[in-house]
């Protein structure tokens, strides 16, 4: 058996880039602004106090891997988590980088769906 086709190293290789995705501190942010709901490029840009096209350009790099989807609303575009496996990875970082906050990862109440 070629080590391509061991199930650890294919593993091994979903979850490197799923860590690949998440380890820019900006695209973490926008993820964990994101786990409580959908939000628009605005809203993410206002409440991470960074640029609409800072935060357009990572969008893109989490849409192309997969993590997160969009929905167009008139001139608007609402982002929302697609990964499981990205949600299951930011709940173990909240469980250990931010203990003791009670409402969501982000500690806010979740957004309109």
């Amino acid at each position: 058996m070629k080590i391509t086709d061991d199930p650890m190293v294919v593993a091994a290789d979903q979850a490197s880039e799923l860590l690949k995705a998440l380890s820019n501190r900006h695209r973490l942010l926008i993820i964990c602004q994101l786990v409580d709901g959908e939000r628009s490029v605005g809203e993410l840009a206002e409440a991470l106090d960074l640029r609409d096209s800072t935060v357009s350009q990572h969008l893109a790099l989490l849409r192309r891997d997969g993590l997160v989807s969009a929905r167009r609303d008139a001139q608007s575009i609402f982002y929302s988590i697609t990964s499981e496996p990205a949600r299951e990875v930011l709940t173990t970082l909240y469980r250990v980088f931010c203990p003791g906050q009670s409402v969501g990862i982000t500690g806010r109440k979740p957004a309109r769906a």
